[in-house]
């Protein structure tokens, strides 16, 4: 993929693997823009994320790399940043970078997306949690501190699917993405989960499409052979769409390339 903005590092933790092992994977590829987003610091569930004090480390590893492969490739540097009311940091949040990417991982205290917490899912209305879902991701959007939506239906990664139309579900969420002039990433980790697709799915990235919210697109690689995977795929679903273009960001401002 030609932009590449959503992969870890090792400080988060569940990921293994250099910078530098990402980057020249990155160039491999012939990815053109690569940004690093890992796991920012909070009071909360801290074994999946990088402490306080390592956010100076992780933005020197990527300045060292814009350094050495300034020739080769552009890299930029962001950070995924749980949206979970009440443990959110404001050191965090204004930290100066290219991008932040804003996700979803909690429904209170249930970590949806961890196999750990798998039963959960077990006998649960579904309907009702994808509702609470798209419901922390419009109050995320609302928010006004993020510039990405990350893995924007995340919750269907088991492949526990709602009865009802996703995009009905997604409605508002939808609405407040595009009110707060957000990208949604097209992120192709759903390809290495029980789900088997890209998040979001075709439907829902349509309903994207026909509000004319821009998408960009991520590996959400956690080691190196991840970086590039699923590039043609997801390139192919963005034009299937109607989408020329994706977004990039230098400075938490937007520019828009051709793909």
């Amino acid at each position: 993929m030609k932009v590449d903005l959503h992969n870890h590092t090792m400080l988060c933790n569940h990921a293994t693997g250099t910078v530098v092992e990402y980057v020249e994977a990155a160039i491999a590829s012939r990815t053109e823009y690569f940004g690093f987003s890992d796991h920012a610091p909070m009071h909360y569930d801290p074994a999946y994320r990088m402490t306080f004090d390592q956010m100076d480390l992780y933005e020197s590893w990527i300045r060292e790399a814009q350094e050495r492969y300034s020739s080769d490739i552009t890299v930029l540097l962001g950070y995924e940043i749980d949206y979970l009311p009440g443990y959110m940091e404001e050191s965090v949040l204004r930290r100066k970078c290219d991008y932040m990417i804003g996700s979803v991982h909690f429904i209170g205290d249930w970590g949806f997306d961890n196999p750990e917490f798998i039963g959960r899912y077990e006998g649960a209305d579904i309907d009702d949690i994808y509702r609470r879902y798209f419901a922390l991701v419009e109050s995320m959007a609302c928010s006004g501190k993020f510039d990405i939506v990350g893995h924007l239906d995340l919750l269907k990664v088991f492949k526990f699917l709602p009865t009802k139309d996703i995009r009905v579900l997604a409605e508002g969420a939808l609405k407040a993405i595009k009110k707060a002039n957000m990208s949604v990433e097209i992120n192709v980790s759903g390809y290495r989960k029980p789900i088997a697709e890209a998040y979001p799915s075709p439907h829902l990235l349509e309903s994207i499409a026909e509000m004319q919210i821009p998408i960009t697109f991520g590996s959400d690689a956690h080691c190196k052979e991840q970086v590039g995977l699923f590039s043609a795929e997801i390139e192919a679903l963005a034009r299937s769409v109607g989408y020329e273009q994706c977004a990039l960001y230098r400075g938490r401002d937007r520019e828009m390339i051709k793909f």
